[in-house]
């Protein structure tokens, strides 16, 4: 059964922003979605599987979870299994669990951060910066958008100060909303970015 709506629990107001941005050019014209941000990471993880029991008392058949955090420096398999285990508890099915049944819940991280995901389409970034120089990711520690050292916000904040943005600090919220307005999924290098975007059209599919 293919979703009517989708639920996405984010750590963040940026992440917010940006799916609110990219959902609906991303999703049919006939499904909703509603995103909840929480107040960072550690808030989600520690609010979560109340959030998902509580869903699990109602959640009707054609209501799909999505629930999205940062890696950060985290171990990948652990922070994914930490997720799986919350859902579990919680009384929903989680696509890995599923085994080609529908799945309630799935989910999936940004690595390290949201804004790896915006190196991933750097002409979504020109298109809202357009001063940013078209070959950065084909420089020397940004071709692979998911291993940028050293923060990725901190990275993408560096670049565009040195091209005459953000002089007082990145706005994450405004570059969130203003790059999720131009992603492609199509042509996003990020493979947390692809993982993701299968999973959301996988569940309206």
């Amino acid at each position: 059964m293919a979703a009517s709506h989708l639920e996405f629990l984010v750590e963040e107001p940026s992440m917010e922003a940006f799916l609110r941005a990219l959902l609906p050019r991303l999703l049919p014209h006939n499904r909703t979605f509603e995103v909840h941000p929480f107040q960072g990471k550690s808030d989600l993880l520690a609010n979560l599987e109340a959030r998902l029991r509580a869903y699990a008392s109602w959640l009707p058949p054609d209501w799909r979870i999505v629930v999205v955090v940062d890696r950060d420096d985290e171990d990948c398999l652990k922070l994914k299994q930490q997720l799986e285990a919350i859902a579990q508890r919680s009384g929903l099915l989680t696509r890995s669990q599923a085994a080609g049944i529908p799945w309630q819940v799935v989910n999936r991280l940004a690595i390290e951060e949201l804004e790896a995901w915006f190196f991933g389409d750097w002409q979504a970034v020109r298109e809202a910066y357009s001063r940013v120089p078209a070959n950065q990711p084909s420089k020397r520690g940004f071709r692979d958008p998911d291993a940028i050292a050293g923060g990725t916000w901190e990275a993408f904040e560096r670049v565009l100060q040195r091209h005459g943005y953000v002089p007082g600090g990145l706005q994450k919220i405004t570059a969130a909303r203003a790059i999720g307005q131009h992603i492609d999924p199509g042509r996003n290098r990020s493979r947390s970015f692809q993982i993701f975007h299968q999973a959301v059209i996988e569940a309206v599919a």
